[in-house]
């Protein structure tokens, strides 16, 4: 039975059951086909820890894309863009300009070359470096939520910092997450970090251990808690196997056809959930 699958259960449950309810409050949200507040309920200081080397920790509950996850964290870690053009999804055409730049956010903070003792590098390529040359580092961190770019970013950065630290010859990392809409968002953030730390480990000559994931405020929309509470309805199966080429030694040598899931077996995919703008 999958882990990710019971961490997600019971994460559900505690919010439904222990969340605070927005109702009646003025709330920044509005469904687009009515105009109306998108109310939710919230807890604050989620933290879910999921053991890499145990298991990927993809939903069995329902289908969470790998073509995307994958697409995405590499348009953002490694090609370190914000332009729409270079994904080839619509999950941000929302946030895009006529150019399909997103502004200063996501993948261009990653692209900024930063001065440090050893020379210029960007951030990315900071975590690559303390990784081969100092791995017990405390201080191998990502940080894209940069306040003096923020009226430039067509969206706030979700996703903002990743902290890695290893332990042994495992990898190990924290992201943290200001917000995140549980249902439609949730795994796939899981996923793509999980990837991430992934590739990262491989390159690096390490093995993966934690990914431990810090949500500030985990919410689930008011039109969403009838589709939400069907799925956690839904057993558990066997959470599958990742398996990546293990040919890659570079990390901006990885593609998508480098990563493949054995055994992947979900539920049926909820379709059409109504997202609040």
């Amino acid at each position: 039975m999958s882990q990710a699958d019971i961490i997600f259960i019971d994460m559900v449950k505690d919010i439904l059951e222990n969340g605070y309810s927005t109702e009646g409050q003025k709330v920044r949200p509005i469904w687009a086909d009515t105009g109306e507040p998108a109310h939710s309920i919230k807890k604050f200081g989620v933290v879910n820890r999921y053991d890499l080397s145990k298991e990927f920790p993809i939903l069995t509950l329902r289908p969470t894309s790998m073509k995307v996850s994958i697409d995405e964290i590499l348009w953002i870690w490694q090609k370190k863009s914000n332009n729409i053009k270079d994904l080839g999804w619509h999950i941000w055409d929302a946030w895009a300009d006529e150019n399909g730049s997103i502004g200063k956010a996501y993948g261009y903070q990653l692209s900024v070359k930063h001065q440090y003792p050893e020379g210029m590098f960007d951030q990315v390529d900071r975590v690559l470096y303390d990784l081969k040359h100092r791995p017990q580092s405390r201080r191998i961190i990502t940080n894209i939520y940069v306040h003096n770019d923020l009226h430039e970013m067509n969206l706030y950065p979700c996703a903002y910092s990743m902290t890695f630290n290893v332990t042994g010859n495992k990898l190990n990392a924290i992201l943290n997450q200001r917000s995140n809409d549980i249902l439609p968002a949730n795994n796939m953030n899981v996923v793509e970090y999980a990837i991430l730390v992934h590739m990262m480990a491989q390159v690096s000559g390490f093995e993966v251990g934690e990914l431990v994931h810090v949500i500030a405020d985990a919410h689930i929309y008011d039109r969403h808690i009838p589709l939400i509470k069907e799925l956690i309805s839904r057993t558990p199966q066997p959470a599958p196997i990742l398996k990546i080429n293990p040919d890659v030694k570079n990390f901006y040598d990885f593609k998508r056809e480098d990563f493949e899931l054995i055994g992947y077996n979900p539920g049926p995919q909820i379709k059409n959930i109504p997202i609040a703008e």
